[in-house]
């Protein structure tokens, strides 16, 4: 069962940023507030498939949720650049171990390999994304998505301009990779007409 407080525990990160930018007393509210309204969004989108589940419950909905609450107390600026902070601090703690791992002289190959399976598991129709996908390619990997579940549900929630953070979550993470190198040209979030993802071995 779908529990906005189980998930808003985990939410370490969105704890230590918005406790940056208020008293404890502001975070309380703004927190208890964030919980109320994460359960309202869990309620109104009770009918959502797992795989769609597994990016609008613990990071989609989170945000919107989050994002909404601070613009009410302190201003669409603020809210935002919260939401990016949460994003950027997350990311860099996402990329470390990876990095790492790819300075292992045949991981750069192997990770490549493992974009198809994972990106049609984790990214593909079952998971609320459309795509396109190429042939298959020696040492490289070429994939688009067309439509994507972050900005249908942000823009739902009256929230687009954050598919845009979470579309700069790639480069974040894959852009700077030993023995990799990650390249795109536009994403739906930012006005494009796709996705295009292609990470090749250097």
């Amino acid at each position: 069962m779908r529990s906005a407080v189980k998930t808003m525990e985990k939410k370490k990160t969105y704890r230590e940023e918005l406790k940056k930018l208020v008293s404890e007393e502001q975070f309380e509210k703004i927190w208890r507030r964030t919980v109320s309204r994460l359960n309202s969004i869990y309620e109104k989108y009770d009918d959502l498939s797992e795989g769609v589940r597994s990016h609008t419950d613990s990071s989609i909905f989170p945000a919107a949720a989050m994002y909404h609450t601070v613009r009410e107390e302190l201003g669409d600026e603020k809210a935002y650049k919260l939401i990016e902070d949460i994003s950027v601090n997350i990311c860099a703690k996402a990329q470390r171990p990876i990095a790492a791992m790819m300075k292992i002289p045949f991981m750069p190959s192997f990770f490549v390999k493992m974009w198809d399976p994972m990106t049609k598991k984790k990214f593909g129709s079952d998971c609320g994304f459309k795509n396109r996908f190429y042939p298959k390619e020696k040492g490289a990997y070429r994939m688009d998505i067309l439509e994507c579940p972050y900005k249908k549900y942000l823009t739902e929630l009256g929230c687009p301009e954050l598919t845009k953070i979470f579309c700069d979550n790639d480069e974040r993470i894959y852009g700077n990779l030993p023995g990799l190198r990650f390249e795109r040209k536009g994403t739906l979030g930012k006005g494009a007409d796709r996705c295009d993802f292609y990470i090749r071995k250097v």
